[in-house]
């Protein structure tokens, strides 16, 4: 292995990654392109084969018809990057793993779901274990100083923490976004062509190539801006057909918006977050779509073609694109160790904007306010108490109550219990 030339910025998943090795054959980590999964994945690999370099695809994809086994060999864990882009290498790695017997000897990552799986015949069920990586999150961008620690609020401890970022600094964290390429730049302006040029490779390369489909880049551009509208709302997708029917003075297909999202999806640019749907007292009934969100904040802002400053002057739009950093980063912060994120919505109106559970059955409400007044902390307050007087009684309560904010400076627990928390301040 060759040294890397830049200094390594340690990542949530480093730890999780050598538990993984631990117990399982293979370590499958899949995420979207540019989010760090190879530099991640090539600290602990001690051989590697890079089928993102297309000069080492050629020569694989030759090497494989006559014996795929040869592109295995190699010190484990072996990496195996971009591994998709040779479907057969998940079999054979299946194959391997049984025949060694051992435990940690393959690394794959992959940016986008096979085109094909035909020769997939496994399922690898037993021998492969699965690790879903994202953009980097304040807390490992150096954007969070982590003085507030998620697990604390599990636990109920009290709370200590301040954070000198502003607003104006949060419309930059969302537009600049958590590629591990833009932190490198010390140019702030420059740094924000890095999520650009994401979304332009995007439109006029990965979607078009990712399952052989030609597709058309100006209505993928179209799909992705009415996507950006409509961060954080449980959209069907008919209502995408009407958004960009209305924005974009164009009338899509629900047949065409539906296979766009799909392909989006398959290269995890599309980061949605489920519906959570517990037992009430009552019979309101939960909304069960989908929320709708980019896997990175500055996907979003890049697709509307905006800016900090364009954040600054429309604030409603400001407000759910912060909604999305905050789930990239409550995401990153809980699923690493088993975790997830969801949503709650009932036909009444009334809405949590993140459920937060981890392995064991316990959760927490969180609500997200850019702004974070004494008004709207206490009217998130207000709806998770309601939330929470109408759950079934058998269920156990929420840990905790909090509310993520961006404009607040200083992390505090009220009388009440509620925590108001400071995004700059959050870590896991």
């Amino acid at each position: 292995m060759t040294e890397n030339k830049v200094e390594y910025r340690p990542r949530i998943v480093d730890d999780i990654i050598k538990q993984r090795l631990k117990s399982a054959g293979a370590l499958l980590i899949e995420g979207p392109k540019w989010c760090g999964k190879t530099t991640t994945a090539e600290q602990i690999a001690k051989s590697e084969l890079k089928l993102g370099d297309p000069e080492e695809l050629e020569k694989s994809q030759l090497v494989a018809i006559s014996g795929i086994n040869s592109l295995l060999e190699g010190d484990a864990p072996r990496l195996i990057d971009e591994w998709q882009t040779i479907p057969r290498l998940w079999d054979a790695v299946r194959s391997e793993v049984d025949r060694r017997s051992g435990l940690g000897e393959f690394i794959l990552t992959g940016s986008a779901v096979p085109p094909d799986d035909e020769d997939i015949q496994h399922s690898g069920i037993g021998r492969f274990s699965r690790l879903r990586m994202r953009t980097m999150s304040l807390y490992e961008s150096g954007d969070s100083n982590g003085s507030v620690s998620l697990q604390d609020l599990f636990d109920g401890k009290p709370i200590k923490g301040e954070t000198s970022l502003t607003i104006n600094d949060i419309a930059f964290l969302c537009s600049r976004g958590g590629f591990p390429n833009s932190l490198r730049i010390e140019d702030k302006k420059a740094a924000l062509s890095v999520a650009r040029d994401y979304v332009e490779g995007i439109i006029n390369s990965d979607l078009p190539r990712v399952d052989g489909v030609r597709r058309n880049p100006d209505y993928i551009a179209r799909v992705m801006r009415s996507y950006a509208r409509l961060q954080g709302e449980q959209a069907p997708l008919t209502e995408i057909v009407s958004d960009i029917t209305a924005m974009e003075g164009s009338a899509p297909s629900i047949n065409t918006v539906t296979d766009y999202h799909d392909a989006l999806k398959k290269i995890f640019v599309i980061d949605d977050v489920a519906a959570w749907n517990p037992n009430l007292r009552s019979k309101t009934a939960i909304r069960t779509s989908d929320t709708r969100y980019f896997v990175d904040p500055s996907i979003a802002v890049a697709a509307l073609e905006t800016s900090p400053e364009g954040l600054m002057n429309d604030l409603k739009s400001f407000g759910f694109i912060f909604e999305t950093m905050c789930m990239r980063d409550l995401r990153a912060y809980v699923e690493s160790t088993g975790g997830s994120v969801s949503h709650y919505r009932d036909s009444n109106g009334l809405e949590c904007d993140a459920v937060v559970h981890l392995y064991g059955g316990v959760y927490g409400f969180v609500q997200l306010k850019l702004g974070g007044s004494q008004k709207d902390i206490d009217q998130a307050a207000e709806k998770m108490n309601e939330l929470e007087s109408r759950l079934d009684e058998r269920r156990p309560k929420p840990s905790f109550h909090m509310v993520l904010t961006g404009a607040n400076n200083v992390a505090y627990r009220r009388e009440d219990g509620l925590y108001v928390v400071p995004i700059g301040c959050l870590k896991p």
